[in-house]
């Protein structure tokens, strides 16, 4: 279908000759000039320039007071004694200046010693007389003004800096308040179309509507529709905010105009608005177009929570200016805002208000279905073997964003580089896994017997508890290889639940416990091994107590603000209920790793077994826990919610065809 565009269509604009522009630097240039000239012909004494005969003849007469000789010029400056001003100066010595001088030009500087030895013979002169080596007019020059000089380079060295060329051209500091905005031009080249993302199935069906608008505005306009003025792009980092507002732009084939919230931001007061302005004013120049604020929690925190408190501050009157122009166009003139944040909590209520960014699009991480389909993009360009199975990787990489299995892939083919492979297999993939989640493995790194074997009683601890409570995710490593700052590390594979219940939360706890209590009952003592599973296990009970409402004894409270204003410098309650708090949360810690000490008493001689295995391979699998413990029962569970995912990706029906749009998804950011 084409474009639409007749309602925003523009008479061409008449190229006009170009006008002279002035520049700055022409400024500086006249004012050295003139600073140069005023040197040169400025001087507070008054010189008068003599032959060396008359020179000869007064000299003779005793009027001169000191006498400097210049060698390599074969000249010498003179001063005058008070009182014979007028036998130099005749009928103007009453004009001139307090310390005349009187210059003459000599044979040499043997001539004039020859003159001098003979005078002072002759008539008892008493004149002072000293040689130096020449004076550097240039040299003086610097010295008076090359500290103006200086600063003004500085300056003009900062204003470049500071204003970033902004706005293109000459201009330097004038250019300060031009907004840096890069223009992506609906001719160019290089488009990002829905073509170019993988995933987002429900992100994509909530923009199209928008890119709809722009492709064809008098659908809407004519039965007084109005399109949202801005659509907030809501999500974790890596999972394609970016490549989505620039997809709606190359759908839509309208200009994009894409920049960063901290762009807006400089030392200068008033230069954010200024940008700001000056944004909005390009914009609309060019609608229909859509203005893309990456970021905008730079300029759009929630005003009045700053720490300058009640000073003027930049960022608030930068989000002053944007909230206004927001509201500045018309509905219809084309202009669509499109930002993208992950902290959202944060952002000014004003900002979100209906008519300015009055829609929200939650961009999330992918699910098991869309990850599948963004390995099988990037998997594309590698060359693999059969082993490698899109499926298996994505069921491998939970909470991964697009971004994060961009990454896997990529690391995949390096590690396969450094083996001399010709192919990509699934081991290095799991590999490359294993290097993003947990660091590189560091097998140089030097440890005991007895370290060893604590580290392996206490990674067989989890990996037997995980194993045997219900709720806990399924194991799928575990490794006693030093890799990043862990000496020990284990893999599970977490469900992807909407929610979690207490007893889901109470077995995880339980199996990260599950170290600690190992290294207590079958090491007979404790070590600093265990201190991140100790910082996981308190921020979570903490969660159940605060924010979950979990505890006994304070049930069905919440003391969490969702709407980012917080509670000042004060808590929400009481310092009693503060002591109750810390004591539910001590309980639930000390249940659970009573629990997990009864659970690995009741299954030692497994453990043993299970840490046997570990010290003597290094490394252990689900079939080898398998092969200790037996099946878990409950794993019929795990593929059950698997099952369902595929099911739903299967039985969900094909979007309706919409003559504007027809998004196909075959790729993700990187």
């Amino acid at each position: 279908m084409e474009n639409n565009n007749n309602a925003f269509n523009k008479p061409p604009k008449n190229n006009k000759t170009k006008m002279f522009r002035f520049n700055l630097y022409w400024m500086y240039g006249i004012i050295f000039i003139m600073l140069a000239a005023l040197y040169m012909t400025n001087d507070s004494s008054t010189r008068k320039e003599m032959g060396w005969t008359e020179f000869q003849k007064l000299a003779n007469q005793n009027v001169f007071e000191k006498i400097t000789v210049f060698n390599k010029k074969n000249t010498l400056e003179a001063t005058i004694k008070k009182g014979q001003l007028g036998v130099v100066f005749k009928e103007d010595s009453a004009l001139v200046g307090d310390s005349p001088m009187v210059f003459v030009k000599i044979p040499s500087a043997d001539k004039f010693s020859d003159f001098y030895d003979k005078a002072v013979e002759k008539n008892n002169i008493d004149t002072s007389v000293s040689f130096e080596e020449g004076d550097d007019t240039f040299w003086n020059f610097f010295i008076s003004f090359g500290p103006i000089i200086l600063l003004v380079l500085v300056w003009i060295f900062l204003m470049k800096r500071m204003s970033g060329n902004a706005g293109g051209g000459a201009g330097g500091v004038f250019s300060v308040g031009k907004a840096k905005a890069q223009l992506f031009d609906k001719d160019n080249d290089k488009k990002v179309t829905f073509k170019d993302v993988a995933g987002l199935s429900e992100a994509k069906q909530e923009i199209e509507e928008i890119v709809a608008f722009l492709r064809n505005p008098e659908k809407y306009t004519e039965l007084g529709g109005k399109i949202p003025k801005g659509a907030l792009l809501v999500g974790p980092p890596g999972t394609g905010k970016t490549l989505l507002a620039k997809a709606v732009a190359g759908e839509a084939n309208v200009p994009f105009f894409s920049l960063s919230g901290s762009d807006f931001v400089e030392m200068f007061v008033g230069v954010g608005a200024s940008r700001v302005r000056d944004l909005f004013r390009q914009a609309k120049e060019k609608a229909p177009c859509i203005v893309f604020i990456d970021e905008i929690d730079a300029v759009g925190r929630a005003r009045g929570k700053n720490a300058n408190m009640n000073s003027n501050d930049e960022r608030e009157n930068t989000l002053n200016q944007l909230l206004t122009e927001m509201d500045g166009f018309g509905s219809n003139s084309g202009v669509i805002i499109l930002a993208a944040t992950n902290r959202a909590d944060i952002l000014d209520k004003a900002l979100l208000r209906a008519g300015r960014f009055d829609r929200q699009i939650h961009v999330e991480l992918p699910d098991l279905n869309e990850r599948k389909e963004i390995f099988g993009v990037h998997l594309r360009p590698i060359k693999i073997d059969e082993s490698v199975d899109a499926e298996f990787l994505a069921r491998q990489t939970p909470g991964f964003s697009g971004a994060d299995i961009a990454n896997v892939c990529n690391e995949a083919a390096l590690i396969a580089a450094r083996g001399l492979k010709k192919f990509v297999q699934k081991e290095d993939f799991m590999n490359a896994v294993d290097r993003i989640v947990g660091g590189l493995e560091k097998r140089s790194k030097i440890t005991t017997a007895e370290e060893r074997r604590s580290i392996a009683n206490h990674e067989a601890g989890h990996a037997s508890i995980s194993w045997l409570l219900e709720h806990a995710n399924p194991l799928v490593k575990v490794t006693i290889v030093p890799r990043g700052k862990a000496l020990g590390a284990a893999w599970y594979l977490p469900e992807e639940r909407q929610i979690t219940n207490k007893e889901q939360l109470l077995d995880e706890m339980c199996a990260t416990l599950g170290g600690r209590a190992a290294e207590e009952l079958f090491m007979g003592k404790i070590s600093t091994g265990a201190s991140n599973d100790l910082e996981r296990v308190t921020k979570q009970a903490y969660a159940m107590v605060v924010y979950f409402g979990m505890s006994d004894k304070l049930p069905n409270l919440n003391y969490y603000d969702s709407t980012g204003q917080e509670w000042g410098f004060t808590k929400p309650y009481s310092e009693d209920t503060a002591k109750l708090i810390d004591s539910e949360v001590q309980n639930i810690i000390n249940t659970e790793y009573a629990r997990a000490k009864r659970i690995l008493q009741e299954n030692a001689e497994k453990h043993h077994q299970l840490a046997n295995v570990l010290l003597e391979r290094e490394v252990i699998y689900t079939e080898d826990v398998e092969h200790i413990f037996g099946k878990r029962p409950w794993i019929s569970r795990s593929q059950e919610i698997l099952d369902l995912q595929e099911k739903a990706a299967e039985d969900k029906p094909e979007p309706a065809a919409n003559p504007d749009v027809q998004p196909e998804a075959t790729e993700t950011e990187q």
